[in-house]
């Protein structure tokens, strides 16, 4: 017996020293690099930090916004591609851009009138989509300089971004203290870590804003969606939800079993008309703070899959549809009708003005979470 169980702690300090030299070498490979982005128009300086994982894969990311500026994952046949819209230059972010990679806040997505009333009193919001606010206004979560921190952890090298959301900015109330960490992890997952606490009561939802193309370049049309979502919220002719829950059966928006997305994205349907395509936001049955799946993405020629996991109960899909070949990104790439596609998954749209939806409401003794996952991989011939 006690030969058995000196047998056993070798053993163990055996698979311990791997495990500490497997631990040595995810470091080691590891790589984070800095370097100047330019500053905005207010003198502000901008940085931009290369995340490289233990398998090659690659992120850049500045501090400007949160921006995911690129995301080099690799195909079927090892060959690496930049999967995600942006530009080249800082300066083209300034002059504006429709969310390129972007963290989006204080509230994500729509809310109606541009107004919201919480314990009583009504608070009125920057109207910057028509009549209605949308992604934060004019002066967003997309649109400040954040406090950058980068480090390499045991899962892969990550960046967190800090910045505080003043009482009043753009019409919130409280101040808002956020903490976003993105790492791009050995498992070539792209994750997003959402903290939030304020010192009155608000709203707050926040997600990330990235348009992909698994492709790498062309149309998103052929690209394979699979949504476990039973229901999505139906919205207006200025895509606010109307406040019905639907079910996606014998409807354009059941993707429940694998579909590209060009499949019926044409259609005849008056809600695929309102949207111009796909911008709606899908329901998801869970336990909100459960990390589940909200989607699985397959693009057939190159193999790459993505699946999106998030802790939060909605996801809005958006195929691009206000593309028009007025922005030309990153290599000299025009960027036309459905070259890209988002998936950002949060609460709901206009859930402040809808009793039925989720709550987005933050207090003082309260912390906000959200976790979202972008997982890559590739197709198995």
């Amino acid at each position: 017996m006690k030969r058995k169980h000196t047998m056993s702690v070798l053993h163990g300090l055996a698979w311990a020293a791997a495990a500490l030299l497997l631990s040595h070498a995810a470091f080691a490979s590891q790589e984070i690099r800095v370097r100047s982005f330019g500053e905005t128009a207010a003198g502000e300086p901008v940085d931009i930090y290369t995340l490289v994982n233990a398998q090659g894969a690659e992120t850049e990311i500045t501090n400007y916004g949160g921006i995911v500026v690129s995301l080099m994952m690799p195909d079927q046949e090892g060959e690496f591609e930049d999967i995600v819209l942006g530009f080249d230059t800082l300066d083209e972010y300034l002059q504006g851009h429709p969310y390129f990679g972007a963290t989006v806040g204080r509230y994500a997505n729509r809310i109606a009138d541009a107004e919201f009333t919480l314990d009583g009193e009504t608070y009125t919001l920057t109207a910057n989509d028509g009549t209605n606010h949308i992604h934060g206004g004019n002066q967003g979560f997309d649109k400040v300089v954040w406090r950058a921190q980068a480090y390499t952890t045991a899962d892969g090298p990550a960046l967190r971004l800090y910045y505080t959301s003043e009482d009043g900015e753009e019409g919130f109330p409280g101040n808002l203290d956020v903490m976003v960490t993105y790492t791009l992890t050995n498992d070539n997952e792209l994750r997003a870590d959402f903290h939030a606490t304020t010192d009155a009561p608000t709203i707050c939802n926040l997600t990330h804003h990235s348009y992909f193309n698994l492709a790498g370049e062309g149309d998103i049309l052929d690209h394979v969606v699979m949504m476990p979502a039973d229901h999505f919220t139906p919205v207006d002719e200025e895509l606010i939800p109307t406040g019905e829950v639907r079910a996606v059966d014998g409807t354009p928006f059941d993707f429940r079993e694998p579909t590209p997305i060009g499949a019926r994205i044409d259609e005849e349907n008056e809600q695929l008309e309102q949207g111009g395509g796909y911008d709606h936001n899908w329901v998801y049955d869970k336990e909100e703070g459960e990390l589940t799946l909200m989607a699985r993405v397959t693009e057939p020629e190159s193999g790459r899959v993505m699946e999106v996991l998030s802790t939060k109960p909605g996801m809005q899909l958006y195929t691009g549809n206000f593309l028009d070949g007025t922005l030309t990104g990153k290599g000299g790439w025009v960027y036309e009708y459905r070259h890209g596609f988002c998936m950002e998954p949060h609460y709901f749209p206009d859930g402040p003005n809808q009793p039925d939806f989720p709550s987005a409401v933050l207090r003082p003794d309260e912390t906000y979470n959200h976790a979202i996952v972008y997982r890559f991989s590739v197709a198995e011939e």
